[in-house]
């Protein structure tokens, strides 16, 4: 069932499913496709951020796209996903509209939040996904009160929530597990282990010889990690952990070894900090999760090297359009400043 795997600058001995199916050959072709359409937005991101035009933080996910789209494909529409502040794969994942989510980092009032919430504030509720926020582990504990919710009224809903290792010293993460285990709620904690919180090292922060698997067991969940450069093992994983959270067995929480490329906050290198090395950022490069599931397609002949080009057109095409869409968007007016805001600035 299980097998030992070297993940570069990760805990060694990682838990993945073994002799397990694979998905079918249109749905890894789907995966393919948004694997590549989350790095396509996020790296026309990267080349128009110097503008100025965006000017809210905004935190990039390349490296990161192989655990929103495995787990998403197996979620419904009515399952609800939250996120953090690296949310854009996951938004978009979910099926959160392209045009929205740009014209919000634009500040344009045709994005997903009015144009108020910026990169870290996406929401969809028509998709749900119900909300990321830049506060550590803050949607967490949301995530699971809406578990409740859906359990209390019977509803067929898993919730899924995302957060990166530096979440899991929040007290808040505790909180929520140890409250989902001990009620079994319908919900999937997916941390996205990225080794680094902002630039401290896991061993600057978390005991040595301990994942963040193996706390879900303590708190009465089941746990599984595996490589988050893997989309086929991610679809895995995601299918194990939604269909555990859906049939009210237990929740689940997985951990994805996975690594972002660029700097914590930005769209710009950061080598030069020394927090990490070029060596490392090149060697996770090298096991990029887009190209790798490319050429394993390409070779079990999933995939043709016409179908990957009219995939890049096609998605170019797309990206273009949302760009040209959040650029001539209007900006809010400015009655609508205390608009969602509580208290209104007449009730003080």
């Amino acid at each position: 069932m299980s097998q030992a795997q070297t993940i570069p600058g990760a805990n060694p001995v990682v838990t993945v499913l073994e002799g397990e199916e694979r998905a079918t050959p249109p749905v890894r072709l789907a995966m393919y496709r948004e694997a590549l359409r989350i790095r396509l937005v996020e790296e026309e991101i990267v080349n128009r951020y110097g503008e100025q035009e965006m000017r809210c933080p905004t935190h990039i996910c390349i490296g990161q796209e192989a655990p929103p789209v495995g787990v998403s494909v197996h979620l419904n529409d009515n399952d609800y996903v939250f996120s953090a502040h690296r949310s854009h794969g996951h938004y978009l994942a979910k099926g959160g509209d392209l045009s929205a989510m740009i014209a919000e980092l634009y500040g344009r009032a045709t994005g997903c939040a009015a144009g108020k919430g910026g990169s870290q504030h996406l929401i969809d509720m028509e998709a749900g996904f119900l909300g990321s926020a830049p506060i550590l582990a803050s949607t967490i504990s949301v995530a699971v009160g809406a578990a409740w919710a859906a359990k209390r009224r019977g509803e067929d809903r898993v919730v899924v929530v995302y957060f990166g290792d530096g979440a899991t010293e929040e007290g808040a993460f505790h909180e929520a597990l140890n409250f989902a285990g001990v009620n079994r709620l319908p919900v999937v904690f997916v941390c996205e282990n990225n080794l680094y919180s902002v630039h401290s090292a896991l061993d600057m922060r978390q005991p040595e010889h301990r994942t963040v698997k193996d706390i879900g067991p303590v708190h009465g969940l089941e746990a599984l990690a595996g490589d988050g450069n893997d989309m086929d093992l991610a679809w895995q994983l995601g299918k194990y952990a939604v269909e555990r959270a859906r049939s009210g067995a237990n929740p689940v929480l997985l951990e994805f070894f996975t690594y972002r490329w660029k700097e914590h906050c930005g769209p710009n290198e950061d080598a030069i900090l020394g927090y990490r090395s070029e060596e490392e950022i090149e060697a996770w490069r090298d096991r990029c999760p887009v190209s790798t599931y490319e050429q394993r397609l390409l070779h079990e002949q999933v995939l043709s090297s016409s179908a990957a080009a009219d995939y890049r057109k096609e998605i170019g095409a797309e990206v273009s359009a949302a760009f040209d869409f959040a650029t001539s968007s209007p900006y809010p007016e400015l009655n609508e400043l205390d608009r969602f805001v509580y208290p209104k600035a007449d009730a003080l």
